[in-house]
């Protein structure tokens, strides 16, 4: 039984309680004396240490021996320091609420009494074990002082792991077991169920699955025959239940995915139903993507991919994108929909948003890269309030495929494709586009079975996808190729042969995205932080073509001083293989690769054009035209005394004072010179009388003043 200091009596200022630092590695509540702090008629149990110790705290108390579990955050808020002009002792700069995964949910079917934890698995629980949310209500507050900043204020709401009943609900002590040899079964944390679920879906042999699992149980429980004897019926079983599954709930697809979204409403966002007025739409996102949004997304690019499978899918499947520590393209949602309005497509994003300011209040984009010249912008700028940018992968994906489809000779394609990218770089050259596409017609008449396509599915639309190029700024090639990545292994995964007879089905879409391409994507981001696969981390590391561009060496790239149309490249493996780059410093490069000529963004293009930057010669990118072109117009002065002017003079000096302070922020030595140099910012008129005044006074004030409106 834990024996648990307490000193003095109430105290009502921080300034009162000690800071206190264990000697131990890893602590927990029995290692630190607590405080009753607050008034007498409302106080709670708090412990100062410092912030940098808080995971040691957070790992002591997960490492329980009569109640091993994890810790999640359940709620969090920060503010930016200078953001307060006067404040109470306990005000937090961060603040997050950590409660233990067994709880507050219960999810036991058929009433009170739970199945056997031993025998019936539940993937979706959070502490990810057999009937996990057992109603658990230990919980405690995190608060990094806004005062002083290297100190955490530690608030312990509820430190029994009991339910409401006040009946332990979980580790050995839980009497309410059901099942043989319930209690001794090895604690498996979220992390751990997940690793393993990621390894069976990917199809990796039950016997690697098993020596992982085991590794990760065994910080928990050790060694022990046992231990591992039930690890092994645990793998074997969750593999069992992965191969049974099936996505037809039911035989009419509509009725299976109804039945899908009961029973995962946490990883869905947004649902509508069809009807006479209303489109289906499906919106997932489960809660590692959440993380992954907030972790990737916040003050960074989100990207779309969007509209993946729009003719061979019952519904094309629109991805939002964020970009990861190695610049990669992560999926964060998944919207399966046909309907393209404004209003539907408002619903989401709003929906998506708030969803993500949930968990993180303060999120916000900084940009937004779409791929597709129908998209409704307005949606975007109104929810996100952020710029828009246009990347050109799949006009250049498509382009490209049917050129050396339907062309056979490599110097007509490598000729085509120069042509289609000078009908783009019209835009900015000055070329009538009349001009430009009467010239390819003339060039190319021969090649007839690939006009006929560009004529039938360009022409008409050609005029509005040169519109939005121009008047949007262009994402990079890096983003470009991030994003084709993505699309090319969704390709993959989704157009197997085997499942050809299933694209008409939204449940067995929904299916492969939340199981083997979810899995995929987990391992590969726990694999690069945590060094536990080393083969998958490799494999995730190099899957972009960014990265295997940067890997050849300049030496290994060769130009022609005397011809600017070609350049070379010497293969990395075989060193009497070389690769000849047509057209080199553009968009629309030509490389003779196998995986060029599949119509991808190769390595060798992007390592030439990225060494044409700092050569004579050659032209700059789209991407960096698109930015020049944006300040010229910038440059451009209005009309005097226009109301254009007066705009453009409130934004130039908007832009001048937050240019200013930040160069102020990151100049000075003492960060209360800048915050009393702030203007007064009013709270709003609920809490304006509380701010600055102690918590024992505010308290007293509020309880009079109920009792006047009495």
């Amino acid at each position: 039984m834990e024996i648990v200091e307490y000193i003095g009596e109430i105290v009502e200022s921080i300034e009162e309680i000690p800071v206190q630092n264990p000697e131990v590695e890893d602590f927990s509540w029995a290692d630190l004396s607590w405080t009753k702090f607050g008034t007498s008629e409302h106080h709670d149990d708090v412990a100062l240490i410092p912030y940098a110790r808080v995971d040691e705290f957070i790992i002591g108390e997960c490492s329980k021996a009569e109640c091993p579990t994890r810790f999640h955050i359940e709620r969090g808020r920060k503010r930016s320091r200078g953001s307060l002009k006067e404040y109470k002792s306990d005000e937090y700069l961060e603040y997050r609420l950590y409660w233990c995964s067994f709880g507050p949910e219960n999810y036991g079917e058929g009433g009170g009494v739970l199945p056997s934890r031993k025998y019936r698995l539940n993937t979706r629980n959070r502490a990810a074990r057999p009937q996990s949310m057992r109603g658990c209500t230990c919980h405690f507050v995190v608060k990094r002082l806004y005062a002083r900043p290297s100190l955490a204020l530690l608030v312990y709401n509820d430190r029994r792991h009991v339910n409401k009943a006040g009946f332990t609900c979980h580790g050995p002590l839980d009497g309410d077991a059901i099942g043989p040899g319930a209690k001794k079964i090895p604690y498996i944390c979220n992390e751990i169920q997940q690793q393993t679920m990621s390894m069976i879906y990917l199809g990796i042999p039950e016997e690697n699955v098993l020596e992982k699992h085991i590794e990760g149980i065994q910080r928990y429980c050790g060694s022990d025959a046992t231990v591992n004897s039930l690890a092994s019926q645990y793998v074997h079983k969750l593999g069992m239940i992965i191969k049974r599954s099936t996505h037809e709930l039911d035989l009419d697809d509509q009725a299976s995915i109804k039945i899908w979204a009961e029973r995962n409403k946490k990883s869905i966002f947004f649902y509508q139903e069809p009807s006479e007025t209303d489109q289906f739409m499906l919106g997932i996102q489960t809660e590692w993507q959440l993380q992954q949004f907030v972790r990737f997304g916040h003050c960074s690019l989100v990207a779309a991919d969007s509209t993946f499978g729009l003719k061979r899918l019952k519904y094309p499947l629109c991805t939002l994108l964020v970009f990861d520590s190695r610049h990669h393209a992560l999926p964060v949602a998944w919207i399966i929909s046909r309907s393209y309005m404004k209003s539907d497509v408002e619903k989401w994003m709003k929906i998506l948003l708030q969803r993500a300011q949930s968990v993180e209040p303060g999120f916000k984009i900084n940009g937004f890269i779409i791929d597709d010249a129908a998209t409704e912008t307005d949606p975007i700028r109104d929810t996100f309030c952020c710029p828009i940018l246009f990347s050109l992968w799949r006009i250049r994906r498509s382009w490209l495929r049917n050129v050396v489809k339907k062309c056979d000779n490599i110097e007509v394609q490598r000729e085509l494709f120069k042509c289609l990218g000078e009908v783009v770089y019209s835009i900015w050259d000055g070329v009538d586009l009349s001009k430009a596409l009467e010239r390819l017609t003339q060039d190319f008449v021969e090649q007839t079975t690939f006009m006929q396509y560009f004529t039938s599915n360009w022409l008409p639309k050609i005029g509005m996808w040169l519109s939005t190029i121009k008047s949007l700024p262009l994402a990079s090639q890096e983003a470009c190729g991030a994003i084709e990545a993505y699309h090319v292994k969704l390709k993959v995964k989704l157009f197997d042969d085997t499942h050809l007879g299933s694209l008409q089905r939204v449940d067995w879409l929904v299916h492969k995205l939340t199981t083997e391409l979810h899995s995929s994507y987990w391992l590969d981001r726990y694999a690069d932080e945590s060094d536990a696969f080393q083969i998958v981390k490799e494999e995730y590391i190099a899957s972009t073509s960014w990265h295997r561009a940067s890997e050849i060496p300049d030496s290994a790239v060769t130009f022609d001083s005397n011809n600017t149309l070609v350049a070379k490249v010497q293969s990395q493996r075989d060193a009497e293989v070389t690769r000849v780059v047509w057209n080199p410093g553009s968009e629309f490069s030509f490389c003779d690769c196998a995986w060029s000529l599949q119509g991808n963004l190769c390595k060798h293009i992007i390592k030439v054009n990225a060494m044409c930057e700092s050569r004579e010669g050659y032209g700059d990118s789209m991407s960096l035209r698109s930015f020049k072109e944006k300040l010229r117009n910038i440059e451009t002065r209005p009309m005097d005394d226009s109301i254009g002017l007066d705009l453009s003079m409130a934004l130039a000096l908007q832009m001048f004072n937050q240019v200013k302070q930040l160069v102020q922020l990151s100049e000075t030595e003492d960060i209360s010179n800048i915050v009393n140099d702030l203007p007064v910012k009013w709270g709003c008129k609920k809490g304006r009388t509380t701010i600055g005044i102690p918590a024992s006074i505010a308290a007293y004030t509020k309880k009079q003043s109920q009792k006047r409106k009495r």
